[in-house]
């Protein structure tokens, strides 16, 4: 008998097969080493493989997929209903095998080796900036144990640098040894994200969609190349509120009847990218409000505050409307890629 559905459980070393025929009807479940997984799928028919969207789940989509065989990744948040009783590699191989072929699962789209690579480079940009903080953030503390404080921001930890290049600092000199040592791994890593920047530039002046992205006030050169190398195909999301709420920028629903409860956002999908946007939102919010203290009219503020933004501003919290922004972003972002237009400035 011909298996024509197989659930995958990828491990590092071990991966678990679990095949059905068209009746449904269990047909082999087995363990297989790393070397010799590619050669079991030789052997094998084109047959539907389905496979969880997790570490290295890309490699074997491409590698599996060049075999002849229908790979689809899926979110292994949808995986998890489908497992019975306890968690093992045969009842997640079950599990999944039962779920790629559900007429309405939704499925992540298998990336080539180049779109890894681009978005490699923004993953090792966005790990370098995380450790430059937690390094600025340690060196705070520490300076904080011998009495001296700074403000929040780059301007304060300009200050911390200058007290602890002086002479006359008043730090035992052990002290001063550790602290020099963080800083110099700072310079070290802020030279490194200075690099990454400039390949990030490079990159995104040579693609088209992310030069029309760069025209949405709230997007800059990371953020259009993140978009464009970690979102993937957005025709395949239905609008640009899927979109939104892929990115996890739209409200939770604990909805029931005729009662809509909407709460927090969900905070689902990509961390990276929905961080981005909001940040380019605080960014217009910030000269916004300088605008508007300066007596400036919206219109007259180089694009970066419409109407909607202003009056929003006016009932609600930065923060909030900062959320409100980068959904708009996200939904303006989907009509712009899938219908190829260009950004209009409007005021609604």
């Amino acid at each position: 008998m011909q298996a024509i559905t197989i659930g995958l459980d990828i491990a590092k070393n071990v991966l678990q097969v679990h095949g059905v025929e068209a009746s449904g009807a269990v047909v082999v479940r087995k363990r297989l080493s790393r070397g010799k997984t590619l050669d079991f799928f030789k052997s094998l028919s084109p047959c539907l493989v389905g496979m969880e969207a997790c570490g290295s789940a890309h490699y074997w989509g491409r590698e599996i997929t060049a075999l002849g065989h229908e790979t689809r990744l899926i979110p292994p948040v949808y995986v998890k209903p489908y497992v019975k009783r306890s968690k093992t590699d045969a009842a997640d191989a079950a599990a999944i095998c039962e779920a790629v072929d559900r007429p309405h699962m939704r499925f992540v789209p298998v990336k080539s080796e180049q779109a890894q690579a681009v978005a490699l480079i923004y993953k090792t940009r966005g790990l370098l900036v995380a450790q430059r903080t937690a390094l600025a953030n340690a060196l705070r503390s520490h300076l904080s144990e011998f009495g001296i404080i700074a403000a929040k921001g780059p301007e304060g930890l300009a200050r911390l640098l200058a007290v602890l290049g002086s002479e006359d600092s008043g730090l035992p000199e052990l002290a001063c040894e550790g602290l020099n040592a963080m800083v110099d791994t700072m310079a070290a890593m802020q030279k490194q994200i200075a690099q990454l920047d400039a390949r990030i530039a490079k990159t995104v002046r040579s693609d088209a969609t992310c030069r029309r992205l760069l025209a949405v006030p709230t997007i800059g050169p990371v953020a259009a190349g993140s978009l464009v190398a970690l979102a993937g195909d957005l025709a395949r999301f239905r609008s640009g509120r899927d979109f939104a709420a892929w990115l996890g920028l739209t409200p939770r629903q604990d909805s029931s009847g005729d009662k809509v409860r909407l709460g927090r956002i969900t905070k689902a999908g990509d961390k990276g990218l929905r961080t981005l946007l909001v940040m380019g939102a605080l960014s217009v919010i910030r000269h916004a409000r300088g605008d508007a203290a300066k007596g400036i009219k919206p219109q007259a503020s180089a694009g970066r505050a419409s109407e909607w933004l202003t009056k929003m501003l006016e009932r609600r919290p930065p923060l909030v409307v900062a959320v409100a922004l980068a959904a708009k972003t996200a939904r303006i972002v989907w009509a712009m890629i899938t219908r190829g237009e260009e950004y209009r400035l409007t005021d609604a």
